[in-house]
């Protein structure tokens, strides 16, 4: 019997629309991943505060690295040994669309505990998503140098989420959360048309060395990379500042959408991403990761001395320098953990890193960071609620929204007021750019390490 074979060229053709039809549906799911979390988180303290929350930022924050301690079991346990990974991932997202969805109704009727039980179960089921995505994408395409060229949509849907949010005045209404709930919902269901990839340790019987990372840390006993992890955990404590904070500190500056100005810093991240290789090759692991964190201790200056006379230059920039913040600290500290590891172990050191660092440092960040904030930040509840009220109601066009995505004006506010919060606002911004210089120095005197920078 004869079968029939397609040309090499229509064969060619075949494989190319199959691999474009992929790297699409790839790019879509990363790009409604992060479209879900940008859309609630960036403005989330300030939201809370608006409609009567204050006294839960922390602990709603908090949600966020406590979810990304539990991950890793979540995908050791069921993700990795049970069941297709795009299937889970859209079981999660459907029950933490589900869940997201009803938190405007118990907002409104001011059950805190609820809010937070459901903001813990989202993030408990967003979490496990990261990895498995990741997944998904390194399965089915054929070279791992094409992955940044993905990765980057979820860039581009967290900003876009910033824009739709800023753009129809939602940074402190409740509507945040449906448009984060509805779109999770929307991606839970198209996880199931995404391609099929089968649990990678499927048939594998379950090593609780594995499960909890005990080969990674054994790695403890190289000094340098000792130093590392330490410093990395520990530069996430007034690393949270900015995520937790921020939104809050712009509104009483003046901005008047703040998840769409917070969205420059997503734009620069793109930028300095794809920087990433070449700094790499020339500054090597060292100077990038201490560059990093020299570049929090700048953003943290940048907000507190612009704070007194809202120098709104020194407040862009510091939101602009997010790109070398966060891409030359968690990539390179990424890539010199898997340039460091053994090959067997890869995987659970890079869990690890995600453990200590989004997790127990981003946790400790929050608590200090929102602490410090009811304790020092004692005229920001009424400066809040004076600019709120002093807001005309305007019904604007979509020109004029357009107009008013990086708008600075604050309305007319007692400005005894107003001074009082912005020289409280100077204050509480010294200390996070202090830990993070003093972080700075530990690493910059104890890490040595050779790692190769040319591949």
């Amino acid at each position: 019997m004869k079968y029939f074979r397609f040309p090499p060229v229509v064969q060619t053709t075949m494989t190319a629309t199959v691999s474009s039809t992929t790297n699409l549906r790839l790019s879509v799911m990363m790009f409604l991943q992060f479209f879900v979390w940008g859309a609630w988180f960036s403005t989330l303290g300030a939201c809370l505060g608006a409609n009567g929350l204050d006294g839960i930022k922390g602990a709603a924050y908090g949600t966020a690295p406590i979810a990304a301690m539990i991950a890793p079991l979540i995908l050791g346990l069921i993700a990795d040994r049970f069941f297709a990974s795009e299937r889970v991932m859209g079981v999660l997202f459907l029950l933490g669309g589900a869940m997201m969805c009803a938190v405007p109704h118990f907002i409104t009727t001011a059950d805190a505990s609820m809010v937070k039980m459901l903001f813990l179960g989202h993030m408990l089921c967003y979490m496990p998503t990261l990895g498995l995505s990741n997944t998904i994408a390194f399965s089915n395409i054929s070279d791992q140098s094409k992955f940044p060229a993905l990765r980057v949509w979820g860039t581009i849907g967290w900003i876009v989420a910033g824009l739709i949010v800023g753009f129809l005045g939602w940074s402190f209404k409740l509507q945040i959360f449906s448009l984060a709930g509805i779109s999770s919902l929307v991606l839970g269901v198209f996880c199931f048309f995404l391609p099929h990839t089968p649990p990678p340790a499927k048939g594998q019987p379950l090593q609780l060395r594995t499960l909890f990372m005990l080969d990674a840390l054994s790695l403890l006993k190289k000094p340098a990379f000792a130093v590392f992890l330490i410093c990395s955990t520990l530069i996430c404590i007034p690393l949270a500042y900015y995520f937790g904070v921020t939104g809050d500190y712009l509104a009483d500056a003046g901005f008047r959408q703040p998840a769409s100005s917070m969205t420059i810093g997503q734009m620069s991240e793109i930028i300095f991403m794809l920087l990433i290789p070449f700094f790499f090759r020339r500054l090597g692991v060292k100077w990038m990761i201490l560059i990093a964190m020299l570049a929090w201790v700048l953003r943290y200056l940048l907000f507190s001395y612009g704070a007194d006379h809202q120098v709104m230059w020194m407040l862009f920039l510091g939101i602009a320098l997010h790109g070398i913040c966060y891409d030359f600290f968690f990539v390179t500290g990424f890539i010199y953990a898997d340039k460091t590891a053994p090959a067997t172990v890869r995987g659970q050191v890079q869990g690890l890193l995600v453990f200590l660092t989004q997790g127990v440092g981003m946790y400790l960040g929050y608590q200090v960071a929102f602490g410090k904030m009811g304790a020092q930040l004692v005229s920001h509840g009424d400066l809040s609620k004076a600019i709120v009220a002093a807001q005309p109601a305007e019904t604007l066009s979509f020109a004029q929204q357009l107009g008013r995505l990086f708008q600075v004006g604050l309305p007319k506010v007692d400005e005894v007021l107003l001074a009082k919060a912005m020289g409280e606002w100077k204050v509480f911004w010294m200390l996070p750019a202090g830990m993070a210089a003093a972080i700075a120095v530990i690493f910059f005197l104890a890490f040595w390490d050779k790692v190769r920078t040319d591949s």
